[in-house]
């Protein structure tokens, strides 16, 4: 994240704060420093490891208000798929994601043509949509390297009786 980036939003988590009358307090900025630097997609266990590095007295039920904080402030959003714990995207703007269904590894996707699908006809006394992400399942490229690596023949002991032995 460039400077100016990060400037920005901690701009916009001064405002949210300010908007809402609620305190800016040590653990809140940490909580946010340590979300909004991260590339990946934290669960809040992963939050709290990184704030308890500076802050070792902070609880992990702090660091879980916090993030619910967050979250109705618009600071971040919740990340959800089946078999997997909550996470946390520092990335509030449209954008979709890809997700290992082997190690639950989440990656951002940024591609226009997908924030314009049209949404499905629904009946509106049952369901008002408001919002939509996509998320694409398969497996990335680190899990599907492990899987080369593990099928390869291991290569077996000299002296076994082989070509080269004679």
């Amino acid at each position: 994240m460039s400077p100016a980036d990060k400037q920005q939003r901690l701009a916009g988590f001064l405002a949210a704060h300010r908007d809402s009358g609620l305190p800016v307090t040590i653990q809140r900025r940490a909580v946010f420093e340590a979300i909004v630097e991260r590339p990946d997609h934290p669960t809040a266990e992963q939050v709290y490891r990184a704030v308890r590095q500076d802050l070792p007295q902070i609880s992990r039920m702090t660091v879980h208000r916090i993030l619910g904080t967050f979250v109705s402030l618009g600071l971040v959003t919740k990340t959800c798929h089946p078999g997997s714990a909550t996470r946390f995207d520092p990335k509030t703007h449209q954008h979709h994601h890809l997700v290992c269904l082997e190690c639950g590894t989440i990656i951002d996707i940024e591609d226009s043509r997908l924030n314009s699908l049209p949404w499905p006809e629904v009946d509106p006394r049952e369901f008002a949509i408001q919002d939509y992400h996509v998320h694409f399942h398969g497996r990335c490229a680190r899990c599907r390297q492990k899987e080369r690596e593990s099928a390869r023949p291991a290569a077996g002991p000299r002296g076994a009786g082989g070509p080269q032995d004679t």
